[in-house]
């Protein structure tokens, strides 16, 4: 467990040394997710990486989901994947039993609109794991998998913690 909770401190940070330098505050570590927020941009996230795999990659590989209150932003799912993508990628991911057409580029995938970003954090809340599947730039298929247990928790948490922010 305290591997996974510095993995995903590593992962944050990362993701924090991608914008502005501001402080981020800790929300809590809830099984393999982490919930942060960040009161300069506002935003609030929960984040967890990929399981470890033995494929290549090029990039660790992680999952947000977030809430921006200024900018009326709820549950918005992102995806940092192992490789880059495909000129045209058809990415598909299953949350459970259940199937959704993302879209991306570069290394990045996300839900095609808001209604998609929505049905996959509800999926996100049943399930045990999710999976995104791709090809690469190379033409080859890859996959990175996600455990979900905290990642509800985690949700609540950033959203509880930007409820705030917005005002």
């Amino acid at each position: 467990m305290h591997k996974v909770a510095t993995s995903i401190l590593a992962i944050a940070a990362t993701v924090a040394l991608a914008s502005p330098l501001a402080a981020r505050d800790s929300l809590g570590m809830f099984g393999g997710w982490g919930a942060f927020r960040d009161p300069a941009a506002p935003r609030c996230y929960a984040i967890a990486k990929a399981r470890d795999s033995t494929s290549q990659r090029d990039y660790q590989p992680y999952a947000t989901v977030a809430t921006w209150p200024k900018r009326g932003i709820r549950g918005q799912v992102h995806f940092r994947l192992s490789r880059k993508l495909a000129a045209e990628p058809q990415l598909a991911l299953r949350v459970g039993s259940k199937r959704f057409a993302l879209t991306g580029g570069g290394a990045a995938a996300w839900a095609t609109d808001k209604a998609g970003d929505a049905a996959i954090v509800a999926a996100m809340r049943s399930a045990t794991t999710m999976t995104i599947a791709a090809r690469d730039a190379r033409g080859r298929r890859f996959a990175n998998t996600y455990d979900l247990d905290g990642a509800a928790t985690a949700m609540d948490s950033a959203t509880v913690g930007c409820a705030k922010l917005g005002r």
